[in-house]
């Protein structure tokens, strides 16, 4: 019922777009983002979480004024987890619905076929958790405000080395995924440069069902871990049939596995493992827990790191436009790169040359009963990381405080109220985990 409510909330929207007109120029009386996400299809649990995500930080800039006097329009559409599909919805964004900024996606093998068509358009698009380094690589008009699988990766192999104390591995990969195989990459290179070795590598598709040959083999190869760089269906569905076989070794992972379907699925073979993401719900920083709150009060459920991403990703674009005071794409553009040191949920958001995210990065380890506790928080040797991190949490919160007034070249904070009330109408029993791995739909709440 909740996700039909959003389906219909999306739907209204995108009737009411004006034809024509160009999504580049600085008049009209709204702010026009286009969110193109997975709300139906195997991912479609992270595309439900990062919306509302997005939706909790438009009401809560809109609450406040709006940007620069202009109310946000979302311009919500389902790409149903298909790359093709996301190329065809910012496709109408870009030529029909005169955007002037993009959201988007999730999974990167749909940014990285939509940004070739935002970069032509010169429309800038900002994806919250794209962590393939080739996204960015379409073009300067395309950002991303997650770490990228290099770092991710690197963390993983260094966890594994370093304080697992792993010398055999074994990688589980699912080999049609730009996501899996990026980090597969990486965390072989790493582990083996840190002294490990992989002694065997088996590989899958999305939703397949069942996993002994692959489980045989890896239990043959006696390894002290295994990688398993996938989505949360896939990698809960493994790691039941790997403790129904008798594979007991630590699984670990990376920011794909962060859903409350992965333990709905997965259950206690899933206790003792570890995965790499943005930040935890559990966190105890006051601004973890007001965000935390303020998302279960509108939406009845725990935020993943999906919605946290998400919500983090809105705010940033709406702070670039503020600081651009222009609907023109190339003003929008240049003041997303001048984003430094943005406080967002996730921690504290600067972007390089490439115009990928400088953040903190964490390992968290799943404990009985599906409580994700932050195990440490891994600096990566030779990778860019906030100075400001310190020894604590990383900078998660609610959006920048009320009022803010940031420097035109600087970027904290678009002036967005954290308390601000849903807005009229939410419905608070929306679910942001309504669609489990796979084909399922399990409706499952943590």
């Amino acid at each position: 019922m909740a996700f039909a409510f959003l389906l219909a909330a999306t739907m209204v929207n995108v009737g009411c777009q004006p034809p024509g007109g160009g999504g580049t120029t600085g008049g009209g009386d709204k702010v026009r983002v286009g969110v193109f996400m997975s709300l139906t299809g195997d991912t479609a649990n992270f595309g439900i979480s990062s919306t509302n995500g997005i939706q909790m930080a438009k009401d809560e800039v809109n609450s406040a004024g709006g940007i620069n006097g202009k109310q946000v329009e979302l311009i919500v559409q389902d790409d149903r987890s298909d790359a093709s599909e996301a190329a065809t919805i910012v496709t109408k964004f870009v030529t029909q619905d005169q955007v002037h900024a993009i959201l988007g996606e999730v999974a990167s093998s749909r940014s990285i076929a939509a940004a070739p068509i935002a970069q032509n358009a010169k429309i800038p698009m900002l994806t919250p958790s794209s962590t393939n380094p080739e996204v960015t690589k379409k073009g300067d008009y395309i950002f991303r405000s997650c770490f990228i699988d290099p770092v991710q990766g690197a963390a993983i192999a260094q966890f594994a080395a370093k304080s697992l104390n792993a010398k055999r591995a074994a990688l589980m990969v699912d080999r049609k995924n730009d996501y899996s195989t990026g980090l597969e990459k990486v965390i072989t290179e790493v582990f083996t440069k840190l002294g490990g070795q992989i002694v065997v590598t088996q590989s899958y598709q999305a939703q397949d069902q069942d996993f002994n040959a692959q489980i045989t083999s890896i239990k043959g190869a006696n390894p002290d871990v295994v990688f398993v760089p996938g989505y949360y269906g896939d990698v809960a569905l493994f790691a039941k049939q790997a403790r129904d076989k008798g594979l007991t070794v630590p699984l670990v992972g990376g920011d794909g596995w962060d859903s409350a379907q992965l333990y709905a699925i997965g259950g206690a073979a899933l206790d003792g493992s570890y995965f790499t993401n943005h930040y935890s719900p559990y966190d105890t920083d006051p601004k973890v827990v007001k965000f935390v709150n303020d998302y279960k009060q509108r939406f009845g459920s725990v935020p993943d790191a999906l919605a946290a991403t998400a919500y983090d990703a809105a705010h940033i674009m709406f702070d670039a436009i503020k600081r651009a005071n222009s609907l023109d794409g190339k003003a929008i553009r240049d003041a997303l790169a001048a984003t430094k040191d943005f406080p967002g949920v996730t921690g504290s958001v600067t972007f390089n040359e490439n115009r990928d995210a400088v953040k903190p990065i964490i390992m968290v380890k799943i404990e009985p009963g599906g409580k994700y506790a932050v195990q440490e928080r891994v600096q990566v040797e030779g990778a860019a990381m906030p100075s400001s991190m310190g020894g604590g949490a990383p900078a998660t919160g609610a959006s920048p405080a009320a009022g803010a007034s940031p420097a035109a070249g600087a970027s904290p904070a678009a002036g967005a109220s954290p308390s601000a009330s849903p807005a009229a109408g939410a419905s608070p029993s929306m679910n942001a985990n309504a669609t489990g791995g796979g084909a399922r739909n399990t409706n499952a709440v943590p």
